[in-house]
């Protein structure tokens, strides 16, 4: 990734990490499936599953960024071996403790935080901020129709400046 940004759209394409029309029970399963790419891609290390849950334990979903919508991530020192993303989608939501309930997550590995906060969380603000998004999201059927969803979001002002071209 030398001289370029970390690029969601590249990133769920190296790393295989678009998972549609998943099921789970509890938010522990659907942290689990959204981590999962990123531990078979070798993105992550297994651990860093459990330090997703026992932040979670501890501060409360801090990563439910809108309705509908969560972004589980931990510190890089957590088991990231490099910059990565994954999205997964619901056919039903899981309810977090706080009550919340989320069908679309997008899961984040960030060697540093510096990355997470300048490149990362503007390109995700980015697609959620597309119309209906969440909707549009669950309703995709292919990696295709996501990646295309994420093409649509690049002329956000969010991304001004940053460079996502490979």
């Amino acid at each position: 990734m030398k001289g370029r940004e970390m690029n969601l759209k590249q990133a769920l394409t190296d790393n295989k990490s678009i998972r549609l029309g998943l099921s789970a029970e509890t938010w522990q399963e659907a942290v689990k499936l959204a981590v999962e790419p990123l531990i078979e891609s070798g993105a992550v290390q297994p651990q860093y599953y459990d330090a997703i849950v026992e932040s979670t334990e501890e501060y409360g979903p801090y990563y439910i960024l809108m309705p509908g919508m969560a972004m589980p991530h931990a510190r890089p020192e957590a088991g990231v071996n490099r910059d990565a993303f994954s999205l997964i989608t619901l056919t039903e939501p899981v309810t977090f403790s706080d009550g919340k309930e989320v069908s679309v997550l997008l899961s984040l590995a960030a060697t540093s935080s510096k990355i997470h906060t300048s490149v990362a969380i503007p390109q995700i603000i980015a697609l959620f901020e597309l119309e209906n998004s969440i909707e549009r999201i669950k309703a995709c059927k292919s990696d295709e129709e996501v990646l295309a969803l994420i093409e649509e979001s690049k002329n956000s002002p969010y991304l001004q400046g940053l460079d996502l071209d490979s």
